[in-house]
């Protein structure tokens, strides 16, 4: 039940509800931790109601949705463009790759015309050059995706900029290889640097530019397709639902992850756009359609776990598998993170508890991102110090890998903070000013 925009009656109708079920606001207050004066304030119209105050109170009143139907739905963001046919993108013959390394550490990326290059002379820029002709392709594949595996783990510990650089020269490799390789050396190299693109545009998506992200997973599906692997234009639909939904984008979010579910290929992939189209519907505050998507999500991902027959070699994909690999039980975790969307941040805090305590001691990225989402269940239940408490723990893996997506959540929690000024709150106070 995705909402549409309607004209500004909520404060009335939260008035009536409230009355309905014979609450005080003092009652009301208690149960959605905002103050007396807030509440009344959003009664009398002289304050707009945020959609986490519709959810909070829509779960409070048993009003179903009816509250979250009245919030005004935000100025949609331009939509997620589609990956471009292959045939419109640039190839091997008129693209140049470029980066650029500063000595301070930082690097910067970017494609351009072959012919932009040579106008600009050979001295100018140093473009990342072609293998030797006598490479040993399949030692370098072996190699490569061994290196993957390294430079997953390496993501999670560290910020987006020191990875990127190694991967994009990464890419490029195996991308100019296939050129070179035999038929079947060279569906295996493209399908392994769509893998490599695909995890780039994720780690461009955590220093803040969708665009950027959205170029690169382009990049990922036409590696793939030119590879035979087809399971990846599907995926690279999930992953743009994923912009979409820390845009706060509930429509788009669902009908991304709906047309993915049509595309895959996989149960894995169409798992992971059933878990994604439950996140979905949890933003638009629509409960059963979560619990349905989750529970269809989980009967894939088990159904993707099984090995098609009992040959050693099928447990050795060609390409490294599709999604999350940090998470043992991901659609629990997603569960935790929807049900804090639908305005039960108790029940969410419980569930992100259990499985936040499952995560590798090495994952930092994954720490701050599900740490964060269970200090804010914690904080909109009203238990600030514990919050707190959680956020202090978590300071240095989130200056670690500095991601743009999880300081979305950041800056949620500072906004639950500042309603409850602790002397926690205040400790905090520096360090979140500095994040959000």
């Amino acid at each position: 039940m995705l909402r549409q925009e309607q004209a500004p009656l909520f404060g009335p109708e939260l008035r009536r509800l409230r009355l309905a079920r014979g609450l005080t606001l003092g009652h009301l207050s208690a149960a959605v931790h905002y103050s007396k004066s807030q509440l009344s304030k959003v009664e009398r119209g002289l304050k707009a109601p945020s959609s986490e105050l519709a959810r909070l109170c829509d779960v409070a009143l048993r009003a179903e949705g009816t509250l979250m139907a009245l919030v005004p739905t935000p100025r949609p963001a331009p939509p997620v463009s589609p990956a471009a046919p292959a045939s419109e993108s640039a190839t091997d013959e008129d693209e140049t790759w470029l980066m650029h390394l500063d000595p301070s550490g930082s690097a910067s990326f970017q494609s351009v015309p072959r012919r932009t290059v040579m106008a600009a002379g050979a001295a100018s820029v140093i473009p990342l050059g072609r293998p030797a002709p006598q490479t040993d392709s399949a030692a370098l594949l072996r190699t490569a995706r061994s290196l993957f595996t390294h430079y997953r783990s390496l993501g999670q510990s560290a910020g987006s900029q020191l990875v990127l650089p190694p991967l994009i020269a990464q890419t490029h490799t195996l991308r100019t290889l296939a050129g070179q390789a035999g038929p079947g050396t060279r569906e295996a190299l493209l399908s392994l640097a769509s893998r490599y693109a695909e995890y780039i545009g994720w780690l461009v998506q955590e220093t803040g530019d969708d665009r950027g992200a959205v170029w690169w997973t382009d990049r990922a599906v036409e590696l793939a397709e030119a590879g035979a692997d087809h399971g990846l234009a599907a995926y690279a639909l999930v992953r743009r639902a994923l912009i979409t939904l820390y845009r706060g984008d509930a429509a788009q979010t669902v009908e991304l992850a709906r047309r993915a579910q049509q595309l895959a290929d996989s149960d894995r992939v169409r798992g992971l756009a059933a878990q994604r189209e439950a996140q979905g519907h949890a933003l638009a505050g629509d409960h059963r359609s979560c619990m349905r998507g989750l529970a269809a999500a989980r009967k894939l991902l088990v159904s993707a776990e099984r090995p098609p027959n009992s040959d050693p070699q099928a447990l050795s994909p060609v390409s490294p598998v599709i999604g999350p690999s940090t998470l043992t039980d991901p659609v629990s975790m997603i569960t935790g993170w929807c049900l804090h969307d639908l305005g039960r941040p108790g029940e969410a805090a419980e569930v992100l508890d259990r499985e936040t305590a499952k995560l590798p001691p090495g994952a930092l990225r994954s720490q701050a991102r599900y740490g964060i989402r269970r200090a804010l269940a914690h904080a909109t239940a009203g238990e600030i110090d514990h919050a707190c408490a959680l956020l202090q723990s978590l300071t240095g893996a989130a200056d670690a890998v500095a991601s743009a997506t999880i300081a979305t959540d950041l800056r949620r929690l500072a906004h639950v903070l500042r309603r409850r000024p602790t002397r926690a709150v205040r400790d905090l106070s520096p360090w979140l000013a500095t994040h959000v």
